[in-house]
């Protein structure tokens, strides 16, 4: 009787182990910073940066009838050929850290 009751309890809690595990997993974000660095990597490809900001609070953005929790942020950069500054602004899905919209300011 002991046995059955022990194996009983091992297996509900290695059932919920692996509810919670999940529940958490596919209610995590990634960090602002790992967010930032991706959209820093991204805007590298095309020349330096000068600066960089993000919002680290997580909201929620609308785009094509689905609403994602997304990371604002920005990003300046001087290009090597005209020696302007360019500000560009950033929208990025919190789960995932793919860039949702770029655009210039």
């Amino acid at each position: 009787m002991r046995w059955k009751s022990f194996i009983l309890g091992v297996a509900v809690g290695a059932i919920s182990g692996y509810a919670t595990n999940k529940y958490i997993s596919t209610q995590s974000f990634i960090s602002a910073e790992k967010v930032l660095e991706v959209a820093k990597n991204r805007f590298k490809e095309q020349g330096p940066i000068s600066g960089s900001w993000i919002h680290m609070k997580v909201e929620p953005f609308h785009k094509n009838n689905l609403t994602y929790q997304v990371y604002k942020g920005g990003i300046s950069r001087n290009p090597s050929t005209s020696g302007k500054r360019e500000q560009f602004e950033f929208i990025a899905d919190a789960k995932t850290g793919t860039l949702l919209e770029v655009y210039p300011i």
